[in-house]
């Protein structure tokens, strides 16, 4: 279970941490406005555009992972294949970020879906 929940604190914190790109590129386009930042983050392109997309997505993600991890606890389904995709799950939510700040848009989405399938794998294995 500790592979499971260190899966879950990891995914927990993304979000966070892809949030340094953006607040970065926001910093760049005439400091970061603190007042109205979704205004600003409305305006960003290139760079900025596609750090908010992906700090955006994390969140998305993080509710299906952590609708997977904790289906798993729940019905103790905590196999070494569950591990296994939990951090499959992680290692490609890495790469999808770096990906998408790249601007590798097909490897992006290919790790995307990677990911995503590892969430349901999960699911699946606790039917």
């Amino acid at each position: 279970m500790t592979v499971l929940i260190l899966c879950l604190i990891v995914a927990s914190f993304l979000p966070y941490l892809v949030k340094i790109p953006l607040a970065i590129a926001m910093a760049k386009e005439g400091g970061y406005d603190n007042r109205h930042p979704r205004d600003q983050q409305s305006r960003l392109e290139g760079f900025g555009a596609r750090a908010l997309a992906s700090h955006q997505n994390a969140f998305e993600s993080l509710l299906v992972f952590g609708i997977a991890i904790l289906l798993a606890v729940a019905t103790d389904t905590m196999t070494e294949s569950v591990q296994t995709l939990a951090i499959v799950h992680i290692v490609f939510r890495v790469i999808y970020h770096v990906l998408y700040l790249i601007d590798k848009s097909t490897l992006r989405s290919i790790s995307w879906f990677i990911a995503m399938a590892c969430s349901f794998a999960i699911m699946g294995q606790c039917l």
